[in-house]
């Protein structure tokens, strides 16, 4: 007999990110869910706190836009699956934005309501904005010395324990994560409690995530990398381990002391482990997989990785916009291979090559890298003319450009608006990338364009040296010219001591171009630049 109202079907039958938790600890109640320094909640403890916070947000502000300003903590998760609970919208904000484009963003979203740790709110800028928003606050991580706010801890206090019974379609705004904004305005990427929850069990396949897991949280969870990852861990069973940002020690510890088994990280973070003093020291039998992104990573570091932690080693990849993880790349199976293969997709997104007439092209010619499923977003918050655009022919548009082999590899070739058209040749500017970091005196490196009065564009890549290690200029772009074509070799080399970043480890290539834009009518010779103290 099929229920008696379509109501009753839709409870049945939805897709909720809320009920991932709740049904974790139905089967999973008394195993351990969180670690965030010394304090633990079990699969149970997590899903009671986030229904009493999604319970406090129906009472107080039903059907709000409800921003998280926090780094990774339990009151944060607590905060996130409450707004997923209560059929809230959840708008996370970088908390290492500028108050100017943190305004922009509650604005733009229409947030009413914020979750924000205390020592963010300390700060003038920030308390500011908030206050000139006249927004309701709970503060998270609060002191010894909070008073006068509400904290997560009263908000949920009394409050019941069970999932709040209330229709949540699985086409429902869920989120509205907003883009770095390396360029102009952030956008706001809309997802549905159905996109998000299609790359959470796609992931736990991919993944092979289990209730005997723990994987490590150092990302940031207001980035959808570390979201995904952690919602699809604790859908599992599984366990994660919260940090407030990176530090080697702090990973190293993680890894012997928690006995993760998946570690997520950035290469520079793999790099800064690997070099550190207690490395050496370190448990790492624990470890069965390590996962990177953001950046391509050398050869000889992932055999490094291989060797010293002895686990498998894969590229993940993703988009705000397309739910990660999209697709992977084992290449530990495909040692052949340069670092920029995305490999396969995953069973939830369909990958495929597009010319700009909207046609897909066959395995070894190059265009847009296109995605369709159900992983992909709504569209852009206020914004149709830009969905249109990303939404044309009715596939996702990333804005990337790659080529898939004949054994259905796909290789990354650049982000479209950083490809290098320099003397009528075009230059990915990750292919220059890769071969620089493969050297051993480089920990970090950007290439750019830039304007040259013969070339057109002319090639400048921008190195951070290796802790300890000397190079000229010289050294570098003779080691380029072993590896790579002549018109691929950079016209300049520029030392610097560190590269701007983004939160999620993306190179601010805009920043670089603005600073080296005149570089070489100021320096007409390699090797003639001043280095710069912290670009």
């Amino acid at each position: 007999m099929l229920p008696t109202t379509s109501a009753e079907f839709r409870r049945i039958s939805r897709v909720a990110l809320g009920d991932i938790i709740h049904r974790s600890a139905s089967l999973r109640g008394a195993r351990l869910a969180v670690v965030d320094g010394d304090h633990r909640l079990t699969h149970q403890q997590l899903d009671a706190r986030s229904s009493q916070f999604a319970h406090h947000l129906l009472t107080e502000h039903d059907g709000a836009h409800v921003a998280t300003l926090c780094a990774n903590s339990i009151d944060m998760l607590v905060a996130i699956y409450g707004i997923n609970k209560a059929g809230s919208v959840w708008v996370p904000v970088n908390i290492q934005l500028a108050p100017a484009q943190i305004d922009y963003i509650l604005r733009h979203a229409e947030v009413s309501y914020l979750v924000i740790d205390e020592d963010m709110l300390a700060r003038p800028e920030i308390s500011d904005v908030v206050t000139k928003l006249d927004l309701a606050l709970v503060i998270s991580r609060p002191t010894a010395a909070t008073s006068g706010r509400l904290t997560m801890a009263a908000a949920t206090s009394g409050r019941p324990s069970e999932l709040p019974d209330i229709e949540i379609a699985g086409d429902q705004l869920a989120l509205i994560m907003y883009t770095s904004g390396t360029t102009g305005d952030p956008k706001g990427v809309m997802h549905s409690h159905a996109s998000a929850y299609s790359a959470i069990i796609a992931n736990i396949a991919t993944l092979g995530i289990t209730e005997s897991d723990v994987i490590s949280a150092m990302l940031p969870l207001f980035h959808c990398a570390q979201h995904v990852l952690a919602t699809s861990a604790l859908a599992a069973g599984a366990a994660i381990v919260l940090t407030r940002g990176f530090a080697p020690s702090a990973a190293l510890h993680m890894i012997g002391g928690d006995h993760v088994t998946i570690f997520a990280g950035l290469p520079m973070m793999y790099v800064a482990m690997l070099d550190h003093p207690q490395a050496p020291g370190t448990d790492f039998s624990s470890v069965r997989l390590c996962l990177y992104a953001m950046a391509p990573m050398p050869r000889p570091l992932i055999d490094r990785i291989a060797t010293t932690i002895d686990a498998d080693v894969w590229l993940v990849t993703g988009q705000t916009e397309a739910y990660p993880i999209t697709m992977r790349f084992l290449p530990m199976q495909h040692p052949s291979l340069e670092a920029n293969y995305w490999g396969e997709s995953t069973v939830v997104c369909e990958t495929g090559i597009m010319d700009d007439q909207g046609r897909l092209l066959p395995p070894g010619e190059i265009g847009e890298i296109v995605h369709r499923g159900p992983n992909i977003m709504l569209g852009y918050f206020k914004d149709p003319q830009a969905t249109a655009a990303a939404q044309a022919y009715g596939w996702h548009h990333t804005g990337d450009l790659g080529t898939i082999n004949a054994d259905g590899q796909l290789l990354f070739l650049d982000r479209k608006k950083d490809m290098i058209k320099t003397g009528g040749e075009n230059v990915p500017s990750v292919k220059v990338e890769s071969v620089l970091l493969a050297h051993p005196a480089i920990t970090d490196a950007a290439v750019i364009g830039v304007p040259h009065p013969h070339w057109s564009e002319a090639i400048v890549a921008v190195v951070v040296r290796s802790p300890g290690q000397e190079c000229s200029v010289e050294d570098i772009l003779r080691h380029c010219r072993r590896y790579l074509g002549v018109f691929e070799v950079p016209k300049d080399v520029v030392f610097v001591q560190s590269l701007p970043h983004t939160a999620t480890g993306k190179v601010l290539k805009t920043v670089l171009r603005g600073t080296y834009d005149s570089h070489f009518a100021r320096h007409p010779s390699p090797g003639q630049a001043t280095p710069v103290s912290g670009q």
